[in-house]
């Protein structure tokens, strides 16, 4: 039975690794490296680093090319096909190394908003594999880690959502404060920023990590230019950010 582990590393710091996460790449006879083309070569190079960094004797490691996702046939359509794709890679290079304990290192935690365990699922499927998962540091304990901040107000709900649900669908009903993920059209653009303070921050825990904060008014413009410039400059860029609507005077 081939045991896949699912490695959380946070927003890509070796200090976002975990014991428990180290001692799972340690265990792997099998590293798989997803490559994204040469604009975002750096993502694969931060898993290669975390590699060298946290193992003394690294197992093999598998760098591949990752699927590009269609569109053709919509969106959720293209999602589809896109997993399938990926699976089929991953099995692939599985199979290849004939490793019975691969692993493959995570951003964030697998859980919330990520799609690695329903390709593990397609992959099982298709393989005598169980999965194994292994969290790390969310991005939403970075970001408030960053900003020096709680996460919710006192006795107050959060509600986690995308920036395709705010730009499509705007606040959402009466929740007050949002945690907004994989949003890379600075989707608070389109939201009335009266009363609204926000807390960004892109490649949380590195070296080059920013962070921006205040009253959306006066910073939206300021996050939306920024965010643009760091996006050029890496050819990617991971980024988050909570949003308060406070009540009026």
């Amino acid at each position: 039975m081939i045991e896949l582990a699912l490695i959380g590393i946070g927003t890509g710091s070796p200090g976002h690794l975990t014991r428990e996460g180290i001692a799972a790449m340690a265990n792997a006879d099998l590293i798989l490296i997803p490559a994204k083309g040469e604009d975002k070569a750096d993502l694969a190079e931060l898993r290669l680093a975390l590699c060298r960094d946290a193992l003394v004797s690294p197992p093999p490691l598998a760098i591949f090319d990752m699927p590009q996702r269609g569109a053709a046939n919509g969106y959720r359509q293209g999602v589809e096909e896109w997993h399938d794709a990926i699976a089929a890679r991953w099995e692939q290079v599985i199979r290849d190394h004939g490793a019975m304990r691969p692993a493959l290192l995570v951003w964030g935690d697998p859980s919330l908003y990520d799609s690695t365990l329903r390709i593990a699922g397609r992959v099982a499927h298709r393989l005598p594999m169980r999965v194994k998962v292994i969290p790390g540091i969310t991005a939403i304990q970075a970001l408030c880690a960053a900003h020096t901040i709680p996460l919710n107000a006192v006795a107050a709900p959060v509600l986690i959502t995308t920036g395709r649900q705010i730009r499509d669908h705007g606040w959402p009903g009466t929740a007050e404060r949002l945690v907004v993920m994989l949003d890379g059209e600075c989707s608070f653009r389109h939201l009335d920023p009266q009363g609204v303070h926000i807390w960004w921050g892109a490649f949380l825990g590195m070296p080059n990590q920013i962070l921006i904060s205040g009253p959306l008014s006066e910073v939206a413009d300021r996050i939306h230019e920024t965010r643009a410039t760091a996006r050029a400059e890496h050819g990617w860029i991971m980024d988050i950010y909570l949003l308060d609507r406070c009540p009026s005077p």
